[in-house]
């Protein structure tokens, strides 16, 4: 026997039990966006290296560690997409779609990063996001936080999620700021853990972001960002700040967020649980004026957000919020003689035309009345329409629950229609 092949380490499959959960996620986004005025834009998986490189940086985690590059026959290096900001930015320079204008943009899709998997975190991940370009000003930033908010109190999650805010100013702030920075995790080199020390001198502001907590405690007395700002920044995430209060979005300043890619500046957030330990954080973004310019468009402002779907699902399924979701199949047609297929397979094609909303799965392959009861109830549908000799004869069909206790009832065949629609809701 040939040895069976399985899926790479950190790709899943979503299989059939779990899909429902995943079109109701999916199902929720598109709806919220749409209600924003959002365009999806829909990015290719692979694309050139240097895209990457040249919007994430190369001395960022993503880039160093977890990218899935390759060359392909014409030794072109080319990278499996590792997040969705910056082929949204290629794609917008491209096709001419950012500059001097406004754009409203959403995509959805899936990521690779070449990480070690755990629960919540794998290395093909499905990503979506927002994006809006050509507008500075700090409305702008309040308006995707309002969408992802709405996000969750459609989802039902709003109790268990919370909102951290921060700015990182502008790149010459962000520069002196720095300066400070390396001066004084320069005192403490020796009690920096490896990743900090590596980090101090290439991207020091991931240092503010640390998990080790001995070097948590050393950061208690560095010098805070918010202290090198100038006063368009100031004055930038103090509106920001007072839109959420005026429409009641509650959040929490954390002068250590940081995000991990270095395309970001002014104002950062991220949502966070604590319902799923260490995997906290279930949407990032903030505001990235200077990528577009970066990656060869014209200075056009821009912010967005993006959320990984498999954390999404996990937190739902740990609050258990998933028991909500309807059955993939409402009606099962059953069918007993050739003569009777004939009839079912009619009857189910005229359900399907007379209520598009019904789900009618068709027994397939034959059987006997127990056997196909059987295939019914496995199916989770609601009722079985039984088509038997004696009901054909008589113009008529039976509807039997297959959830409840409910008696048997015939039914006239053109009737059917009507019946289901009052029975399932």
């Amino acid at each position: 026997m040939a040895k069976q092949i399985q899926a790479i380490r950190g790709m899943n499959d979503i299989l059939p039990t779990q899909s429902p959960i995943w079109q109701k996620v999916e199902a929720v986004l598109r709806h919220t966006v749409a209600a924003y005025g959002y365009s999806e834009i829909r990015t290719p998986i692979v694309e050139s290296t240097d895209l990457f490189k040249r919007s994430i940086g190369e001395v960022t985690d993503i880039v160093e560690k977890e990218m899935y590059t390759f060359a392909d026959r014409n030794s072109d290096s080319l990278t499996l997409r590792p997040e969705g900001t910056a082929s949204t930015v290629r794609a917008g320079n491209e096709h001419g779609l950012l500059y001097n204008q406004e754009q409203r943009l959403w995509y959805m899709g899936p990521m690779f990063r070449h990480e070690r998997p755990q629960k919540g975190r794998y290395r093909q991940f499905h990503q979506f996001g927002v994006e809006v370009y050509g507008i500075a000003s700090a409305d702008i930033d309040a308006e995707v936080l309002l969408l992802s908010a709405r996000l969750w109190r459609e989802l039902g999650i709003t109790e268990h999620v919370t909102l951290e805010l921060n700015t990182l100013g502008d790149p010459a702030e962000r520069a002196q700021y720095r300066d400070a920075l390396v001066a004084f995790l320069e005192q403490f080199k020796d009690q920096l853990d490896e990743d900090s020390q590596r980090r101090m001198y290439t991207n020091p502001l991931r240092v503010l972001d640390t998990k080790d907590t001995a070097v948590q405690a050393l950061l208690a007395d560095a010098p805070e960002l918010m202290d090198y700002l100038g006063e368009d920044s100031k004055n930038h995430f103090k509106q920001l700040c007072e839109l959420l209060d005026g429409v009641g979005i509650q959040y929490r300043i954390n002068p250590r967020l940081v995000r991990g890619l270095d395309y970001y500046n002014r104002t950062v957030f991220e949502w966070v649980t604590d319902s799923l330990g260490s995997q906290g954080t279930v949407l990032a973004g903030g505001r990235y004026d200077g990528l577009v310019g970066q990656l060869g468009g014209k200075d056009t402002p821009a912010v967005g957000f993006a959320m990984g779907l498999e954390r999404i699902v996990l937190l739902l399924e740990t609050l258990e919020l998933t028991q909500d979701i309807g059955p993939v199949v409402d009606v099962y047609v059953t069918a007993f003689g050739d003569a009777c297929l004939i009839e079912a397979t009619k009857l189910a094609e005229q359900l399907r035309n007379e209520v598009p909303s019904l789900k009618v799965m068709s027994h397939c392959g034959g059987g006997n009345f127990k056997k196909q009861m059987k295939r019914a109830d496995k199916s989770g549908a609601q009722v079985a329409v039984i088509i038997g000799e004696d009901e054909l004869a008589a113009g008529k069909v039976a509807i039997k629950s297959l959830r409840t206790n409910e008696p048997q009832q015939l039914v006239d065949s053109h009737q059917l229609a009507q019946v289901l629609t009052d029975l399932i809701e």
